[in-house]
């Protein structure tokens, strides 16, 4: 089967000598012609997203919002003192209300829980901290939450966040 060249593994074409006689008598090469049909082939696309006989029109520019003439507060942290850099970031106090470091406040709820071998407190999202324990340690997929630490509420928003969210979400 090797030799057999209609059928099997060959997957070439047949030569034809009448493309190449065809081509040679009308002067113009394969690649020509391909290039015309391109050409034909993106007018007739972006004529196919438009509306019959709609005039192309052209989008306004994007003009980017400006950012709002008040500067952000800059808060220090309740925990331990120092300024808080990346406010996104921040949770608010709960006996202050003022925003905190994520660490300082990861540390004050591991430092108020009981830890098992197996153990960790995790962030939930929502403000809500939680304590997770892994079957085994090495293997993250197979875990169970034994304890959800709820931090912020939810229905009472900080003032401060509100000021913050107005400031990044311009747009």
């Amino acid at each position: 089967m090797s030799g057999n060249t209609r059928g099997g593994n060959n997957r070439r074409k047949p030569f034809k000598n009448r493309d190449r006689i065809g081509d040679e008598v009308s002067g113009r090469n394969s690649w020509q012609d391909n290039f015309s049909k391109k050409g034909r082939k993106q007018e007739a696309e972006s004529a196919r997203f438009r509306p019959a006989g709609a005039a192309r029109v052209e989008r306004p520019r994007w003009v980017p919002v400006k950012p709002p003439l008040i500067p952000l507060t800059v808060y220090d942290c309740p925990v331990c003192g120092k300024p808080i850099k990346d406010i996104s970031s921040a949770l608010t106090d709960k006996a202050s209300g003022n925003p905190a470091h994520f660490d300082c406040v990861l540390g004050k709820v591991a430092d108020n829980e009981i830890r098992e071998k197996g153990d960790v407190i995790s962030y939930l999202g929502g403000g809500r901290f939680g304590i997770v324990h892994y079957a085994n340690p090495h293997d993250s997929r197979g875990f169970k939450i034994k304890k959800i630490i709820e931090w912020e509420d939810k229905e009472n928003r900080a003032d401060w966040r509100k000021v913050i969210a107005d400031h990044f979400s311009v747009t």
